[in-house]
């Protein structure tokens, strides 16, 4: 038997089961009536609006400067916003629809005017899957990137924006889309991965 890895094995699992109960703390702390009256005046204060329950750390990155919003902004019931130790900035005028998670470990840009579909995920990181040893909850994150949307776009159903993407200004991603290269301003894309069908500015 390998002691060494025994007790890298145990140790590890101590650290997700602390790891854990801290984020389930985290969770049960923001959904307390207080804590939610406070997240929403927080919203009310960069006139935005939260049409049921948010869920992550809003509150917390909010307060710490690292979820920066525009003004007008509309959130359905079931939005996601976490970060550990990175900064999301929704623009102004956006509406993010029910189920839509957001998760920055860098920096996720969404532009002024943009529509996000029901259920997409939004990423600048992915769960790391490089080492065949190790199991994959302890393999942390990797990130290409920031990940940016332009301004006036909209991004269908079920779609995912991976890790350091820029999709541009004006564009339309259809549902169900896996975006994994920058798609520029005007276009029309879809698929998995997405590809740009057409341009908006074509006659």
């Amino acid at each position: 038997m390998d002691l060494k890895r025994v007790r890298r094995d145990v140790d590890r699992s101590v650290d997700l089961a602390v790891l854990f109960a801290q984020k389930w703390r985290w969770y049960r702390r923001a959904q307390t009536p207080w804590q939610l009256a406070a997240l929403h005046v927080e919203l009310a204060r960069r006139q935005c609006f939260a049409r049921g329950r948010l869920y992550g750390e809003p509150l917390q990155l909010l307060r710490e400067n690292r979820l920066r919003l525009g003004e007008q902004t509309l959130f359905e019931d079931g939005v996601w916003l976490t970060s550990y130790a990175g900064r999301i900035e929704i623009g102004a005028n956006c509406i993010l629809n029910r189920n839509v998670m957001v998760a920055a470990s860098d920096l996720v840009q969404i532009g002024d005017h943009t529509l996000i579909g029901n259920g997409c995920l939004i990423t600048d990181s992915a769960h790391r899957n490089d080492d065949t040893d190790e199991p994959m909850p302890w393999q942390g994150y990797a990130s290409k990137g920031p990940t940016r949307i332009g301004d006036n776009t909209w991004i269908g159903v079920n779609s995912v924006i991976t890790s350091g993407v820029t999709v541009g200004r004006r564009c339309a991603i259809g549902a169900n889309s896996v975006v994994t290269r920058d798609i520029p301003d005007f276009s029309v894309a879809a698929g998995s991965p997405a590809r740009v069908i057409r341009s908006l500015r074509e006659p």
